[in-house]
């Protein structure tokens, strides 16, 4: 228990400290010149020479003030600098910009011609592939064979009716309030989207045109997702072949359509789904064999 004290407070019996002083003592000179109460002699002559215009005249007052407009002018020199190599930069930058952007986009242009002449050397190969097959019984099972396999890797056109699941980000005049990236529409909602529909039973998926494998990656590359390696943007189209019907109901009921109706709840992302007739889905563009190796056919 702490007694209260009414008087000045005293070091401790047996402490071995000096005379008591008060508390306030370092305080002292603060009050003092508050109180215009102190006394220095030095503190007055120096008052009386001012008065007098004596040492600290306008010689001095002068020189400070020089001093500080010369600060200030170097300073505004300064700034004005900086602000004009900003102004310098920004069409550089912008001009940059503009150049890369034109880039990427011849860039795209030449990659779509390469894929539509791909896509025409391959219906070529296939015709020419199918009639040397359908010239024996051997050939024909083989092409059915061949056929199964190339609809399981994607390596062929594939057609039917099915499932559309549509995504795309929130409204930008509804992102108030709210984190506006969680507004956005990320490749793990894309993965979510794709996965479900496979275990939903579809028979093929492609997403805005873009046929999926067992091998594609659907990844993100600073704002852009992509789909094989190839940007694609919003709104996304995740076409699924198979039963409409069945495949909307698993597609629904799954996780993945649950996590989907949650984020379009909370974030307001765009998110619908419906059924399509006569989808086609074209060949995967970019199929790699990882582990069959050509052979010798007449050795087998």
């Amino acid at each position: 228990m702490i007694e209260r004290q009414d008087g000045p407070r005293r070091p401790g019996r047996g402490s071995g400290a000096g005379p008591w002083r008060r508390p306030d003592a370092s305080m002292s000179l603060l009050l003092d010149l508050v109180g215009g109460r102190l006394g220095d002699p030095g503190y007055a002559e120096a008052a009386r020479r001012r008065a007098a215009g004596g040492g600290g005249g306008p010689g001095r007052r002068r020189a400070g003030r020089g001093g500080v407009m010369l600060v200030l002018v170097l300073a505004g020199v300064l700034l004005a600098a900086a602000g004009a190599e900003v102004r310098r930069a920004e069409p550089v930058a912008a001009e940059r910009r503009a150049r890369l952007i034109d880039e990427i986009h011849a860039r795209t242009d030449e990659t779509d011609g390469l894929q539509r002449r791909l896509d025409a050397l391959r219906a070529d190969t296939e015709r020419r592939r199918e009639a040397a097959l359908a010239r024996s019984e051997a050939g024909r099972q083989a092409r059915r064979e061949l056929a199964r396999t190339a609809a399981a890797a994607a390596a062929a056109p594939a057609a039917g009716d099915g499932l559309v699941v549509t995504l795309d980000d929130a409204p930008r005049d509804g992102a108030a309030g709210r984190d506006a990236d969680a507004g956005r529409i990320y490749d793990q909602d894309l993965q979510d989207a794709v996965n479900g529909l496979w275990a939903a039973g579809a028979s093929a998926i492609g997403v805005n045109g873009q046929r999926i494998t067992p091998t594609t990656a659907i990844r993100t590359a600073g704002e852009a997702i992509l789909v094989d390696y190839r940007p694609l943007r919003g709104p996304y189209e995740v076409t699924a072949l198979g039963d409409p019907g069945r495949l909307q109901g698993a597609f629904t009921a799954s996780a993945a359509g649950e996590r989907l109706r949650r984020l379009a709840e909370r974030y307001g992302i765009r998110y619908g789904v419906h059924r399509a007739d006569g989808v086609r889905l074209p060949a995967a563009a970019g199929l790699r064999v990882r582990y069959a190796r050509p052979g010798d056919a007449a050795g087998q």
